[in-house]
């Protein structure tokens, strides 16, 4: 609720601690989240693009805003108990804070691949495709913002068994072009 971007930051430490205690160095870490962990990459892709070369977000819940004043969509008015009700001033004004969507802005970010679900319930297809549109408008920087949507898959990507394979082979091929191996 209103202690949530305690998870930005700690995600945003342990990177740091990685390039402090040599790991790494800045800007050559990948990161992939999806759905709630897709609404973590767009707030570290936000707050620290610097130290990513490169982030997945799967079905990403990053117009959390809109959704969550969105009282229609289905699973809305059950996540109050996690996000709080934007109705209320604080819960409004500490989502607006950090709701991806909401915080893009002119700055260069790193490769970002992208992913949504046409018939997807829990994160609509609208979400991914307009916060795409919004980082491809603000991004000053080179690095490709690419957009995959499944037109036939919902909230966990296509439902035959190879399906997950090529989604799996498709980041590992999005990664290691970022990376310059292919």
């Amino acid at each position: 609720m209103l202690n949530k971007k305690n998870t930005f930051n700690d995600f945003i430490d342990s990177a740091e601690h990685l390039i402090k205690a040599g790991y790494t160095k800045k800007g050559s870490i990948s990161a992939m989240g999806g759905s709630a962990g897709g609404m973590l990459m767009g707030a570290i892709a936000n707050d620290r693009p610097d130290l990513f070369k490169a982030i997945i977000a799967h079905v990403p819940f990053v117009d959390v805003m809109n959704t969550m004043l969105d009282e229609q969509l289905p699973l809305t008015p059950g996540e109050f108990v996690e996000w709080g009700n934007p109705r209320e001033e604080s819960y409004f004004n500490y989502i607006l804070s950090y709701s991806p969507y909401d915080n893009v802005k002119p700055q260069t970010y790193p490769a970002i691949y992208v992913t949504g679900g046409l018939t997807d319930p829990r994160v609509t297809y609208w979400e991914p495709t307009k916060w795409v549109a919004k980082l491809r408008e603000y991004n000053t920087g080179h690095q490709p913002i690419l957009l995959k949507m499944h037109m036939g898959a919902g909230h966990a990507g296509g439902s035959k068994r190879d399906e997950r394979l090529y989604e799996d082979a498709e980041d590992l091929t999005f990664l290691l072009k970022i990376y310059g191996k292919v």
